[in-house]
């Protein structure tokens, strides 16, 4: 009797999936510079950084820093899809709104094919106020698995 419960136990242990997430951020940058001249991307890192590794202590008892060069920071190993930017010179064309939309749901197709679930979106505005016609429109994709 005991062998037929360690067996059962051992089945149902392999067959018990590891509740461990993975996540992954993907971003689009559309640019909101007026003319054309602005770049619009999506962006993905194609490597893994801890940032464990880039965290210093601030404490009154423990101010260690972190040894790590800022250029250490850094990602080289990066996917750059271009989008389309949202003004050219006649103003803003919609055309180009539906195409990077377009992009971006093939992007997120791609994710969910390949085993990842959207999990959250997140977007903001980045411009130094009234009279500035520069500045950019950034979406952070969170997919997890």
């Amino acid at each position: 009797m005991k062998k037929v419960f360690f067996i059962a136990f051992l089945i149902l242990a392999a067959t018990l999936e590891v509740n461990a997430q993975q996540f992954k951020v993907i971003t689009s940058v559309d640019s909101i510079v007026p003319n054309g001249v602005g770049r619009s991307r999506i962006v993905n890192t194609m490597e893994e950084k801890d940032y464990k590794e880039y965290t210093s202590s601030q404490t009154d008892e423990d101010n260690t820093r972190n040894k790590s060069d800022r250029g250490e920071i850094r990602v080289k190993n990066y996917e750059e899809t271009k989008l389309l930017n949202f003004y050219n010179i006649g103003g803003i064309r919609f055309q180009n709104i539906a195409a990077n939309d377009t992009m971006i749901t093939s992007m997120i197709d791609t994710m969910i094919k390949d085993g990842w679930a959207l999990a959250f979106v997140t977007s903001a505005v980045e411009s130094a106020g009234k009279g500035d016609n520069n500045g950019i429109f950034i979406t952070r994709y969170i997919f997890k698995k």
